[in-house]
């Protein structure tokens, strides 16, 4: 069922690293990002300027009834008005850039994302849940996106304020900015504190909510078997300790990340009420004018301000580089082993294959294939039964190089398949599998997957040698009829027809069928078998089969228990035996 997540309230790894590679993603579109960021401090260089004209409004405005010079007045208030105008013009052109860039970049994330998983071996799939690995494509991107489109534009635009109210606050009075010297410090101990419990919590958000996602894509695609068992009520059961686990790790995050805004704005009320109190003994005392007690108030509001706003972008920012860090451990997953040069396609296959004291296991010290070895003749049908766990599937995903052997060699017309090119190595064969997949398309699509440029003759062709030609005619648009990517609006058996069809179609010199009739009827089977007979003539064919019935007539019979081959032969030759094979069968037949 669903994989089980641990989480862990450790640091992440590498913090430093994560942030230089979102700055990676950032330099493609740096003139851009140039461009918004002098765009910014323009802005608030601007902004700057209106508590200045405030308080020389102030100062004019304070002579006193029947001399104030309103000209003065009226003059400053036009320059505040212009300032703080177009400062927000240019906030509002700052943000469409920063949304255009985080658009930009989400899109060529999730490009790198999807390339990567093309390029991922099958244990990859193994070993990680779907709804993990979608959650990853999708949200993980969204709230590193979201990031770059509000939250970099906020801390360029605080910094510049911040920065500039400071020096503005010097400039005006030394001895009122020590209040803001006493405060900063501890603003900023605080933020570093919370920070070490804040990133965890946050890691921890987004890993709950790849597994809420895995566990959802598995009910819903075994739905029909959870209603067939009458399992509703337990799958809804498991549902809540899985719901409510996400909600206790998004309640633990922003329990933690919502109380930093409010603290910093305590401390930063706290500051101006300093300021306050400070100002007023001056002022009594003829150390500073009103003016000046206007104007540092006013910029110690813009200092405060944005350093509050940081505080809460902080959380933010930690959840975006927890994010991010889950798709560069995606990103940074092992890949199969590029091809080199010196490798050769596989051309003009033959298909002679052997196998020689293969052994294979896919957890270390845990060997399932011990000492396999067998030849499959060009033309010729191998057939391997067993029971469930022998050891079947895992010869094909050897055959097909989705794992690589770790001891003996795969031989494909006489050469190691390691020195082959996966590509052509794989394109030799042609796959019908009892886990069938169809896409969302049209019919002539699923059948044509692996013959692009086939026509409406071929495909019509291979589609009535697979007896589904009949069918699909009966469908509205025929074979342009469109069905959807889990193949729901048809039977599994016309899915597997389908899957048939394509493997008719796709010329290839050797086959592999896993199971490939298990899901049409009997009558279907029938004819179905004399066309897989027509296919499968002159070719290498691998057949796994549990109804021993259907693989009599195969050359050669490979019995696999507990990853040996404990019998070979054909099928009179096993049956005279009254071995392995023998009960097998017999079995079947009681």
């Amino acid at each position: 069922m669903a994989r089980k997540m641990t989480f862990s309230n450790s640091r992440p790894k590498n913090t430093k690293g994560t942030l230089v590679r979102i700055l990676h993603y950032l330099a493609f579109y740096k003139y851009l990002l140039f461009f918004a960021i002098a765009l910014s401090f323009i802005s608030n260089i601007l902004a700057l300027q209106g508590p200045k004209y405030a308080g020389k409004a102030i100062h004019e405005a304070a002579a006193g009834v029947g001399l104030v010079n309103f000209d003065a007045v009226f003059y400053y208030a036009k320059w505040m008005l212009f300032v703080y105008v177009t400062s927000s013009v240019l906030t509002i052109f700052i943000n469409v850039i920063m949304t255009s860039l985080s658009k930009w970049i989400a899109q060529k994330m999730r490009r790198d994302v999807f390339d990567k998983l093309m390029r991922l071996p099958v244990s990859y799939y193994h070993e990680n849940s779907a709804g993990d690995i979608i959650s990853r494509v999708s949200y993980d991107v969204d709230v590193v996106s979201t990031c770059i489109a509000t939250d970099i534009a906020q801390i360029l635009t605080s910094l510049v304020t911040v920065i500039g109210s400071f020096i503005m606050m010097i400039y005006l009075s030394p001895t009122l900015s020590i209040v803001v010297m006493i405060t900063v410090p501890i603003s900023i101990a605080y933020t570093v504190f919370m920070r070490k419990k804040v990133r965890p919590r946050y890691s921890r958000r987004s890993a709950s909510y790849g597994q809420l996602n895995g566990f959802v894509e598995e009910m819903l695609s075994g739905e029909k078997t959870i209603q067939a068992y009458a399992y509703e009520d337990s799958v809804c059961e498991r549902f809540d300790g899985v719901n409510t686990e996400a909600a206790d790790a998004y309640y633990d995050a922003e329990y933690y990340g919502c109380s930093m805004g409010p603290t910093m704005g305590f401390i930063n009320n706290l500051s101006l009420a300093l300021i306050a109190m400070l100002g007023t003994i001056l002022f009594m005392n003829g150390a500073v004018s009103l003016d000046t007690i206007s104007s540092f108030v006013l910029y110690s509001r813009k200092f405060s301000g944005p350093i509050n706003e940081i505080a809460n972008v902080v959380n933010e920012l930690f959840s975006a580089l927890s994010a991010a860090e889950r798709i560069f451990t995606l990103l940074d997953a092992e890949e199969e082993s590029a091809d080199t040069a010196d490798m050769t396609v596989l051309e003009n296959v033959e298909g002679r294959v052997e196998l020689s004291h293969v052994r294979f296991g896919y957890v270390p010290g845990k060997t399932v294939l011990h000492d396999l070895s067998m030849v499959a003749e060009p033309g010729k049908t191998v057939a391997i039964v067993g029971p469930t766990g022998a050891g079947k599937t895992t010869i094909i995903n050897l055959l097909m190089r989705f794992y690589d052997v770790d001891g003996g060699n795969i031989y494909a017309d006489g050469r190691d398949i390691r020195s082959y090119t996966r590509s052509s190595l794989r394109g030799a064969y042609a796959m019908v599998l009892q886990d069938t997949w169809v896409f969302n398309g049209t019919i002539f699509d699923n059948i044509a997957y692996g013959k692009q440029d086939a026509t409406m003759e071929e495909v019509v062709r291979a589609a009535k040698s697979a007896h589904i030609h009949s069918f699909i005619m009966r469908l509205p648009e025929g074979y342009n009829t469109v069905i959807s990517e889990d193949g729901g609006n048809i039977s599994k058996g016309q899915k597997q027809l389908l899957t048939i069809a394509r493997a008719m179609l796709y010329n290839a010199k050797m086959l592999i069928l896993d199971e490939a009739t298990s899901n049409v009827d009997t009558s279907t089977e029938q004819e179905v078998q004399k066309a897989m007979g027509e296919l499968m003539e002159g070719k290498t064919c691998f057949v796994i089969a549990h109804r021993l019935s259907t693989i009599q007539n195969a050359d050669l019979i490979l019995v696999v228990d507990h990853g040996d081959v404990v019998e070979q032969g054909n099928h009179q030759t096993l049956m005279a035996k009254k071995g392995f094979y023998y009960k097998l069968y017999a079995a079947q037949f009681a």
